[in-house]
């Protein structure tokens, strides 16, 4: 496994379409492997494989509830119900937040690494990754749902009544 360095804004890495998965083998395999690590060791949500500059409809992202990461590969969302709005951020948009409305519930059908279909659904914040990650596929990045980035200022404000909420 190895570190994989992650693209930021303005790499046109991130605005392309990806293309499907055909071939189940180590190449993906280690892929994936390489995205977990550098997932983790970005303490991120999820990371799609554009972001680390591979076109391909792969994705990784943490489940909040088993604390476990999905390896989600030509991922689609087959159900999507509720809302939320929260704050969102991406390893791509370094140091940027804002406030993105997301379907509250999400049920994905993916393949895992072997090609075997399988569906995983959630609510709240992986509901939120499997959205945001699953846009990076097709090219889109959070930034184009939100009106402006937060200040310092908005930002913690925002994180204390969150934080009085609980």
């Amino acid at each position: 496994m190895a570190l994989r360095k992650i693209v930021e804004v303005g790499d046109s890495c991130l605005t392309k379409v990806c293309r499907p998965v055909t071939a189940f083998n180590s190449r993906l395999h280690a892929l994936l492997d390489d995205m977990t690590e550098t997932l983790v060791e970005a303490g991120g949500a999820g990371l799609a494989a554009p972001q680390v500059g591979i076109l391909r409809r792969v994705c990784v992202v943490l489940d909040e509830e088993s604390e476990e990461y999905l390896e989600l590969v030509n991922p689609e969302i087959v159900l999507q119900s509720g809302e939320q709005t929260g704050l969102e951020g991406c390893l791509s948009v370094p140091g940027k937040w804002g406030i993105v409305t997301r379907p509250y519930h999400v049920r994905v059908r993916a393949q895992d690494r072997y090609g075997d279909w399988f569906e995983a659904e959630a609510d709240g914040l992986t509901a939120r990754c499997f959205c945001h990650e699953l846009e990076h596929l097709d090219g889109h990045l959070y930034t184009e749902h939100i009106d402006h980035f937060l200040s310092e200022e908005e930002l913690r404000d925002y994180l204390e009544a969150e934080e009085e909420g609980e």
